[in-house]
């Protein structure tokens, strides 16, 4: 199929064509493939804001509310809600779509829902390939907020400059997964519904996670990748209030501090770097894997290791072993 009408549309602002482009990419691997050649030289001019939190953050409200705030500055959004996947037909359940419907009418603001198909991460496949559609298309900024808060969440690390958590007075939920390992990618803690009772313990509970975090070092085989990141972003915490709008000024100041940290340190080069091989790894083991499927479901060679593994002749990781040399990529 030629994809060039619709990415010369995409090119020239026409967001039927986003639209188009974010289905294809999504449904269709080889498609996503050829589209992701064509507009890759046209990517890399968008900040993009990861955003999480717990079920009952107030996500939704928040991302509406910080989404004005950057159209009134002129500024063109795009956002991505990854979605729970529907049990019955796979695709997203838009509910973040009908709570975010206030910026619907909002001039360059390009909204859309993923599901996340039981990945783990709560990113869909191809939430980075239509992050670069959204790139593109000219936004200044792109909003990917995901499925909750939890050690898979760490996923998001890889797609956003900048990460932030949002918390909610009262609940231990989101300092249990804190825990469990969202605290080594948070940028920015942001605790919601700040008139709730609770805000400032909230504050102190995670300021006192962020001590521990200090220990924290980050270590690579590349001796200039550890002096750049070993430079410490100190996460920020700040308490908003997402429907009447409180706080959210200072909060924009903490998203271009960390933007201004990103480039002046030079840690945004290594960031970019290691986004490009993971998103290259992860290419790779699906190209690998599908090659691997088709292999097995071929090659009548296979089912006589089955045979020798069923046998007990032979073990399953000596039979990986002869279909990596099958493969001929050993």
């Amino acid at each position: 199929m030629d994809y060039s009408d619709l990415i010369e549309k995409l090119l020239n602002g026409n967001s039927r064509a986003v639209a188009r482009l974010i289905t294809l990419v999504e449904n269709d691997i080889k498609a996503a493939e050829n589209i992701v050649k064509a507009i890759y030289s046209h990517t890399g001019n968008a900040y993009i804001l990861g955003i999480t939190g717990s079920p009952g953050s107030g996500k939704s409200t928040f991302i509406s509310t910080i989404t004005k705030l950057f159209a009134e500055q002129g500024k063109k959004i795009g956002i991505i809600c990854v979605d729970p996947t529907s049990p019955i037909t796979g695709g997203a359940i838009l509910g973040d779509r009908i709570r975010m419907k206030d910026n619907f009418s909002l001039k360059n603001v390009f909204i859309r829902s993923m599901a996340n198909r039981g990945q783990l991460g709560g990113l869909a496949r191809a939430t980075e390939d239509a992050v670069k559609i959204l790139d593109a298309f000219g936004c200044d900024i792109i909003i990917v907020e995901t499925v909750g808060v939890g050690q898979s969440e760490v996923d998001i690390f890889k797609s956003a400059h900048t990460v932030v958590v949002l918390l909610v007075p009262g609940s231990g939920d989101d300092i249990q997964a804190i825990k469990a390992g969202i605290m080594e990618i948070t940028d920015i803690f942001v605790v919601n519904k700040m008139d709730l009772a609770g805000s400032d313990k909230k504050i102190a509970d995670v300021m006192q996670m962020l001590e521990l975090r200090m220990n924290y070092k980050y270590e690579s085989e590349n001796h200039e990748e550890n002096n750049m990141l070993n430079l410490k972003w100190t996460p920020e915490i700040i308490k908003v209030n997402s429907i009447t709008g409180e706080n959210f000024e200072p909060l924009l100041e903490l998203i271009n501090k960390h933007r201004k940290f990103l480039k002046d340190s030079g840690v945004s080069v290594i960031y970019q770097k290691n986004r490009i091989k993971s998103e290259t790894l992860q290419i790779l083991k699906h190209k690998i894997s599908q090659k691997v499927e088709g292999l097995i479901h071929s090659n009548p060679t296979i089912d006589e290791y089955l045979r020798l593994v069923m046998d007990k002749s032979l073990d399953p990781y000596s039979m990986a072993n002869l279909i990596i040399k099958l493969l001929g990529i050993e």
